[in-house]
């Protein structure tokens, strides 16, 4: 028998043993790539929670409560919530806050999609300064935007009866009605959101791949089928984002009406123009007694406008596909 028969292969050499450095340089990259984006997001979670998360949450604890801001507190469980469903000034407010919330997002959802597919158009010129001019109403000052406004709307001097005389229609009181105040108060919204809403929706427009729109032409179809059958479908999440933003928005209501009616917080003589927001505030801080109450309206608001929103983006995936 030869040695070579009877002697086993040799073992294969185990690796060498990594150095300690560069054993704890592979664990911190591989921490690093786990744990790294939390701690990228968690500022915004923290300012989250301390800014929002709480407030809701204390807001809600009051609301279960007969609460005075200078005094004392006693449980009353859902007592606030039975009160609301009673309280004719709260529905007013409601009907208020929906009223001035159709008139203002609905025009101005159809004139921002209009005006973006306009933008959007390669043959107009200046289209930058197009886009900055159609911004700025936005950069305006609510306040003063406000008070610009209600001067054009006064009964006596204002523009807008001014020009109405002119075809003979008499003055209009417009903050003395629930329709005209509701008008006046939706064109302000309308003039400063609508650029807003606008470039948002031009920029959704403009991730749209242009091979599709030439293929379409080449194809026959006309810029109102292109529209309708690539614009419109494709910038479903991009429009269905700006109602959900214009929903909360008008559901929130509060400076445009408080200055039409010059910090009159009960909105008008006989509360014509009166928003949920400002009922709430009317509650909640100015009466310094009946902060429970007031924290009851806030989380009604808060479930109202979760509801529409959520109503809105149903409809709105459904009639845009």
């Amino acid at each position: 028998m030869s040695l070579s028969a009877t002697t086993a292969p040799p073992s294969p050499a185990a690796p060498p043993p990594r150095p300690p450095s560069r054993r704890r340089s592979h664990s911190l990259t591989r921490l690093d790539l786990k744990y790294s984006p939390y701690l990228y997001i968690a500022p915004f979670f923290v300012v989250f929670g301390i800014f929002g998360l709480y407030p809701m949450l204390r807001t809600a604890w009051m609301s279960l409560h007969d609460w005075n801001l200078i005094g004392d507190h006693s449980f009353v469980g859902f007592d606030n919530y039975v009160a609301l469903v009673k309280d004719d000034y709260f529905w007013n407010a409601t009907l208020n806050t929906f009223g001035i919330f159709l008139l203002s997002t609905i025009p101005q959802l159809l004139l921002a999609l209009f005006l973006a597919n306009l933008l959007n158009r390669t043959f107009l010129r200046a289209r930058t300064f197009f886009r900055l001019a159609i911004f700025m109403p936005n950069v305006v000052s609510v306040a003063a935007v406000a008070i610009v406004f209600g001067m054009l709307f006064q009964r006596d001097f204002g523009v807008i009866n001014w020009l109405l005389g002119f075809v003979g229609i008499d003055a209009i009181d417009w903050d003395a009605e629930r329709w005209s105040s509701w008008t006046a108060i939706a064109s302000m919204v309308n003039w400063r959101w609508t650029g807003y809403n606008t470039l948002i929706l031009l920029a959704g427009m403009q991730a749209i791949p242009r091979d599709l729109y030439e293929a379409a032409a080449l194809d026959g179809a006309s810029q109102w089928k292109q529209f309708w059958r690539i614009t419109l479908p494709m910038l479903t999440p991009t429009f269905v984002f700006v109602v959900i933003l214009s929903t909360i928005g008008g559901l929130q209501l509060f400076t445009e009406p408080l200055v039409f009616a010059n910090g009159n917080i009960i909105g008008g003589d006989q509360r014509e123009f009166q928003t949920l927001a400002m009922y709430m505030y009317e509650l909640g801080i100015e009466n310094l007694n009946t902060a429970g109450y007031g924290a009851a309206v806030a989380w009604a608001m808060f479930l109202m406008i979760a509801l529409v929103s959520g109503i809105n983006f149903l409809l709105v995936r459904r009639t845009v596909k």
